[in-house]
């Protein structure tokens, strides 16, 4: 096969053809197996960031965190559902009628803000990059647009915010015990 550029012809050989045919061929492969990888780590990380966010409370004894978590998980999955079924937007792939907002990136976002606001960034930021990558995989799945995710993202967020306190840990403890003209006063220190 040639083509001819003026005054000079590119020859291709057929072999070559055939490689650059192959290569296609196992690039696209390649770039298909990589999307299913990505949305297969979106897939696992819906049902991790929950389940980690739930069982650091339950680890930490932190009883009110646990009760914060659960409030602010229902009320996420409540309006995530309720928005889904009222606004009925196809996805980009046309699988069904429930894009906006997304599922994922709520209860990601709605994990990664509980573990931010109760325990604080340096827990925070890990949660909420694997929130953001959450997101992206949805992208990339073709199941979300841009504006699925944001809104998915907001209401995650909201709901711990307006649920969530910071953990406030009792370290000191201070007693104090009268009797008799004897006055007591103690301190106790938990780390």
């Amino acid at each position: 096969m040639a083509f001819n550029l003026g005054p000079r012809a590119i020859k291709f050989h057929p072999n070559i053809i055939a490689l650059i045919l192959l290569l296609t061929i196992l690039f696209s492969n390649v770039l298909k197996a990589q999307d299913q990888t990505l949305s297969t780590i979106g897939d696992v990380l819906i049902f991790a960031m929950p389940a980690t966010a739930l069982s650091s409370t339950i680890i930490t004894g932190d009883e009110k965190g646990t009760w914060q978590f659960t409030k602010a998980f229902v009320v996420n999955q409540a309006l995530t559902i309720g928005l889904k079924m009222a606004i009925d937007k196809p996805r980009p792939d046309l699988s069904n009628n429930a894009s906006f907002p997304s599922g994922h990136s709520s209860t990601t976002f709605q994990s990664a803000a509980f573990i931010q606001k109760r325990y604080g960034w340096k827990y925070g930021t890990a949660a909420y990059a694997l929130a953001g990558f959450t997101a992206y995989s949805r992208i990339q799945a073709d199941k979300h647009d841009g504006w699925d995710v944001l809104a998915g993202a907001i209401i995650g967020v909201g709901s711990s915010y307006i649920i969530t306190t910071q953990y406030q840990k009792e370290h000191l403890e201070i007693t104090f015990n009268s009797s008799d003209d004897n006055y007591l006063l103690g301190f106790k220190y938990k780390f």
